[in-house]
């Protein structure tokens, strides 16, 4: 990964929008591999011994829909080599503000051409599926572009800005595919301002956006798949918080998991 080091303005930036864009972090080498890695993992295959964090993944052939697999750091040397690289977390770090930051999950994102409203991604906040971690107010979200991304294929939307309104009940919107209904929903909230910014992203750069950054996408109408690697990030210290609802990451946690408990080693790695 190409070192940068995170000035000021990137940093006011990131707090004011609630998202900031990188330069290049990839070269044309690494970018090639995380395609053919992010691949591999939606179609099912692993590398060595290990397993999907929840031993079981059925690869999703649906045409036109959306292809996800969360926690291929547990199975996939590549994407765990990127996510785990220790620049990442420096620089997810410094935009939380904190001194280290500690991997939440990861995900590998496809978004086949030509793909129908079935492979739309709602508008939500991050936050609202992170109710067990005591820090879900200060996360943030590195979503790396494996090829040049904008609204033609499929690339991702935010809200300027929408990260001060806090959580926003039932935001919890990422298997929504209506982005128009959902912004009238929202709207009746007296949510504003309402500023849809598109995230234009180059190979090989990142947008980095808060745990509470409102966003969404929708299809890809080109003839290519629109191919994304994400890491999401914590800050060193976040514990346990019962929410008394269920969550995929519970079983991590152990046997009769306890608040206060903290979020570390082997699951969730220091970066």
């Amino acid at each position: 990964m190409q070192d940068y080091k995170l000035t000021k303005e990137d940093i006011e930036a990131y707090w004011e929008n609630g998202f900031w864009i990188s330069p290049k972090l990839l070269d044309d080498n690494k970018l090639a591999r995380l395609r053919a890695a992010a691949e591999r993992v939606c179609s099912g295959k692993t590398d060595g011994h290990g397993a999907h964090f929840n031993n079981q993944y059925e690869p999703n052939n649906e045409p036109g829909e959306l292809k996800r697999v969360i926690n291929t750091w547990w199975f996939n040397d590549e994407i765990r080599a990127m996510v785990l690289d220790p620049m990442l977390g420096r620089m997810a770090a410094t935009l939380m503000k904190v001194p280290r930051a500690r991997l939440w999950a990861d995900q590998a994102l496809i978004k086949p051409g030509g793909s129908s409203k079935a492979g739309n991604v709602g508008w939500h906040q991050d936050g609202s599926y992170w109710h067990i971690s005591s820090n879900r107010n200060n996360m943030i979200t590195a979503w790396i572009a494996l090829q040049d991304t904008n609204l033609d294929n499929g690339g991702m939307r935010t809200f300027v800005g929408s990260h001060k309104w806090g959580l926003i009940e039932d935001s919890d919107k990422f298997y929504d595919p209506n982005l128009d209904g959902q912004r009238a929903f929202f709207e009746d909230k007296g949510l504003e301002p309402w500023v849809d910014e598109p995230c234009v992203l180059k190979a090989g750069h990142a947008s980095f956006h808060h745990s509470f950054c409102f966003h969404g996408s929708e299809i890809n109408k080109t003839d290519h798949p629109r191919i994304s690697v994400v890491g999401h990030y914590m800050p060193d210290g976040t514990t346990f918080s019962a929410s008394g609802k269920p969550h995929a990451f519970l079983h991590l946690l152990g046997p009769d998991p306890q608040p206060g408990m903290p979020l570390i080693e082997p699951c969730f790695p220091l970066v």
